[in-house]
């Protein structure tokens, strides 16, 4: 049963938010010198995006951002969490457009003059088709061109943007971009993986370097993470492979980051793909540099298992026709058995109490953790506009609202959480799905646009007014 904590339940200044991602809600494809990202490019594949869907209108954020940011204000929103297209800002990454940061600073001042704090994400996924054309993240060069990028953004926006966010789930750009091929550039080479995962993180290091020298002061990277659960936790079989899981959805992305080294079993398991020596000197220092927050998104956890004959129900397979190889590297042979839990309109198992588990985990883990922010959790749902012309999803309202619970016990227990943004905002393009999954706390009419703010958006406001002391409506 979802629960609403009272006022008293939250810390002082605790920031609620919402999130987008700039490819999946702009649309404007080609429009004012944007060229391809990966993503378009990737759409264009047979079978890569389920219904033949594309980037070109999406939602059309790029056109109606003012109305966009006034849902927000009428939401109640503290903080909207925003990627920026590094193919609109540097397309083809050959030069710096102007018309790309015009638009990008506007949407900082109509947050801004709507009370709303900008939360900036460099990348999130949409990196420029012509850096693919000469390797992407499998080459060294790109964690460089990716600093001349902050740069330019930082020059333009660092005067009004405080929150820095270097990458988006570099478990998913790597690992589904490069190895099962479920996310552009679709590539399946699990060398390939290995390389893109530390060439996002040396990019990382160098970009927090680069900006910080500038002057920047709230930096951080966003992981999506998980609980890897053996089925057995007696089976040495089961043990293992929730080990290997841990290793290459967690600890491959905490350990850099937070320790400045890679756990040894993962440079053990992953030495037949290269990883000792992608490393250069110096690398894992500036990796490893302190963090001023980390951003932490969690949907579901993970039940594992080493052997093949269980039930094997992973959510990373996409939705599309293209088939698609497995994400983990030297470990694909471990599968999902389900535990019978509900599930959303994305197969995932619903598991409030993973979300607490997983925060109070971190905290005890990593002695240098920075402070938490929940900077996605949200679920898809397959929600109508009911005659009445609203969106009565009572699964999302129990969903957000449950494991907005789970956090709360998570501070309880000592997890250092500041801050909760809910995805998404708006539906949108969600990835291999096309537009065939909804997240929103607000509906799109993909037909006309029109937005309209769904059951789980008016109860997401009526917590953060009462966890704020004010009236609820």
């Amino acid at each position: 049963m979802a629960t609403s904590s009272n006022a008293h339940s939250w810390p002082k200044d605790f920031i609620w938010g919402s999130a987008t991602a700039a490819a999946q809600i702009e649309g404007a494809g080609h429009e004012d010198g944007k060229e391809d990202s990966i993503w378009d490019t990737f759409a264009r594949l047979p079978g890569a995006i389920a219904h033949g869907d594309n980037l070109e209108r999406a939602v059309d954020h790029y056109h109606r951002m003012p109305q966009d940011v006034q849902l927000m204000k009428e939401l109640g929103l503290d903080s909207y969490r925003f990627s920026i297209s590094w193919a609109r800002v540097r397309p083809g990454d050959r030069f710096t457009n102007t018309k790309a940061l015009d638009f990008y600073s506007k949407l900082v001042d109509e947050l801004l003059e709507a009370g709303i704090l900008p939360w900036l994400t460099l990348y999130h996924w949409d990196l420029p088709q012509a850096l693919e054309d000469e390797g992407g993240w499998t080459g060294r060069d790109t964690a460089y061109r990716f600093v001349e990028y902050a740069t330019d953004v930082y020059a333009a926006l660092g005067d009004r943007v405080q929150h820095w966010t270097t990458f988006n789930e570099p478990f998913c750009s790597a690992l589904l971009g490069y190895g099962s091929g479920v996310h552009a550039p679709g590539r399946q080479e699990p060398r390939a993986v290995v390389a893109a995962v530390h060439h996002q993180h040396l990019a990382h290091g160098l970009a927090l370097d680069e900006l910080r020298r500038q002057g920047a002061q709230h930096l951080g990277i966003t992981l999506n993470l998980s609980n890897a659960i053996p089925r057995d936790p007696n089976d040495p079989v089961d043990l293992d492979a929730a080990r290997r899981f841990d290793s290459l959805q967690n600890r491959i992305f905490l350990d850099p980051l937070l320790r400045g080294a890679y756990p040894e079993d993962t440079l053990r398991d992953l030495a037949p793909f290269g990883l000792p020596e992608l490393i250069h000197s110096g690398d894992m220092e500036l990796i490893g540099a302190p963090l001023d927050f980390l951003g932490v998104n969690h949907y579901h956890d993970d039940l594992v298992s080493g052997h093949p004959d269980q039930p094997n129900i992973d959510g990373h397979s996409g939705g599309a026709e293209r088939k698609a190889a497995s994400p983990w590297v030297g470990s694909e042979d471990i599968t999902f058995p389900s535990r019978e839990l509900p599930r959303t309109a994305m197969n995932w198992e619903v598991n409030p109490d993973g979300l607490r588990h997983l925060l109070v985990r971190l905290g005890k883990e990593y002695p240098s953790l920075p402070p938490l922010y929940v900077t996605e959790n949200g679920a898809a749902y397959e929600d109508t506009l009911s005659p009445d012309g609203k969106v009565h999803d009572v699964e999302r309202t129990n969903f957000i609202l449950d494991h907005i619970e789970a956090m709360r016990q998570a501070i309880e227990q000592g997890a250092d959480v500041r801050g909760y943004f809910v995805w998404s905002l708006l539906d949108n393009f969600e990835w291999s799905y096309g537009y065939g999954k909804r997240f929103g706390i607000v509906r799109v009419d993909y037909d006309t646009l029109e937005r309209t703010i769904k059951d789980s958006g008016l109860a997401y406001a009526r917590h953060i007014a009462a966890a704020k002391g004010q009236p609820v409506s």
